[in-house]
């Protein structure tokens, strides 16, 4: 197949088309949303966090099911929360695993490698990429902090990826933020090899959304997100990003408060349940099909890169 976009060190050590990852988030990624993405030419992700091996068996065969051979679809973990079973599973299985919010650790990634994947570490700072270097992962993925979902970090994306591009010779997919090609081109002149996309698609027919989510993803700006605790109950300083809007239902019971994102089937207030969006959102001006977003753009960094030559 064409390559649609010039080729990257990400796409290179992947094997996937188009330099974008999707955003592996908890909860809501089903198989479809990883599938269309990676069928889009990108990689699609998997959120590992909860889910048994058997689980994450299951996940992965259904996703490649619909993408076919050639899609690419990782999965991603939460340190704290990580079952070491589910992870050697999905390191036998997935071309890439993903760790975040955790220490970079050499074994882990061991670990990840002997089962066959590339391992990639979600950094927050300079120092966090340099440990993820030395612990032996193949990919960095840099998180500014106006990535929706939890935030490891307090640095703006693009200041973050200057940093630690000057330093780390490693593939890096920038995250944060990113959700039209502007953004995502101002990425790659910044060092990047690759972007995530997150909350854009939140709001596509594949993600398993709540419907009123979805609808104030679509309504809310930039200036509606802010990064809180709010949302810790089982998770102690772990900082978020979420609509404002969430914390504001709950009033002052945060009991009623869900650090889950409102599933289709969620039974609770929603309103109060972990609205989560980053100032990306943005972007998000109606429910699409994830490939559509995918193919938006990339069509919008072709022209963006021809426009400014290579």
């Amino acid at each position: 197949m064409a390559v649609l976009f010039p080729e990257t060190s990400f796409t290179q050590l992947v094997g996937c088309r188009v330099p974008i990852q999707q955003a592996g988030m908890g909860g809501v990624s089903t198989p479809e949303l990883a599938a269309a993405v990676a069928r889009a030419g990108g990689l699609g992700m998997l959120g590992g966090a909860g889910l048994s091996a058997a689980q994450v068996a299951e996940q992965l065969d259904a996703a490649l099911g619909v993408a076919g051979e050639d899609g690419r679809i990782g999965v991603n973990f939460l340190v704290p929360f990580l079952d070491p079973a589910a992870f050697e599973s999905a390191a036998e299985l997935a071309p890439v695993v993903e760790c975040f919010y955790g220490a970079p650790d050499e074994e882990l990634v061991e670990r990840g490698h002997h089962g066959g994947a590339l391992v990639a570490w979600q950094v927050g700072s300079l120092d966090e990429a340099r440990a993820a270097v030395d612990a032996g992962c193949d990919v960095l993925v840099v998180q500014g902090h106006e990535a929706g979902g939890h935030v490891r970090g307090t640095t703006p994306l693009l200041r973050l990826l200057d940093e630690v591009r000057d330093r780390v010779a490693l593939p890096l997919v920038a995250a944060g933020g990113i959700g039209n090609g502007e953004r995502a081109a101002a990425a790659f002149a910044g060092g990047a090899d690759a972007v995530r996309i997150g909350t854009r698609l939140l709001a596509t027919p594949e993600a398993d959304v709540h419907p009123a989510y979805a609808a104030a993803l679509v309504t809310a700006g930039a200036d509606d997100t802010v990064i809180t605790e709010a949302f810790s109950l089982a998770w102690p300083n772990a900082p978020h990003r979420v609509l404002r809007s969430c914390i504001a239902a709950s009033g002052d019971d945060p009991s009623i408060r869900s650090p889950l994102p409102p599933t289709r089937d969620f039974a609770g207030r929603w309103e109060a349940a972990a609205l989560y969006a980053g100032t990306s959102v943005d972007d998000v001006r109606r429910i699409e099909p994830a490939a559509r977003i995918v193919g938006e753009l990339v069509a919008d960094l072709i022209r963006l890169h021809d426009r400014e030559g290579p």
